[in-house]
């Protein structure tokens, strides 16, 4: 499955992964715009977009010439979010696949613990 989403989307859903799993914690220093732009290959401008998505919901602190931080809050308030978005946006389609191939509570909680 590709991602055609903007590629300042795709840099957000991966550092608010990060943020959701535990391995940026509220208060913890983020990369610099140009690190994260080296690791994943994409340009500046487009981290910094990313970066100011997250700044313009208060998930983020800029710390003029110390860099950005997590702000405190932050990963409870993603994760409400998140799960919004997941459960309006991305659930019904799933779950109408779900009827659609006949699947049971069985059959997926078999898949998820396996």
């Amino acid at each position: 499955m590709s991602d055609d989403r903007p590629v300042y989307l795709r840099l957000r859903d991966a550092i608010a992964a990060s943020i959701l799993e535990g391995r940026v914690r509220d208060g913890d220093p983020l990369p610099s715009v140009r690190s994260l732009a080296a690791e994943h290959g994409a340009n500046p401008l487009t981290v910094a977009k990313a970066y100011q998505t997250f700044q313009d919901e208060g998930l983020i602190l800029v710390r003029r010439g110390v860099g950005m931080f997590v702000a405190p809050g932050a990963s409870e308030k993603l994760l409400a979010a998140e799960r919004k978005d997941f459960l309006e946006q991305r659930w019904p389609a799933i779950s109408a696949q779900i009827r659609r191939l006949g699947l049971d509570r069985n059959d997926l909680v078999e898949r998820t613990l396996a």
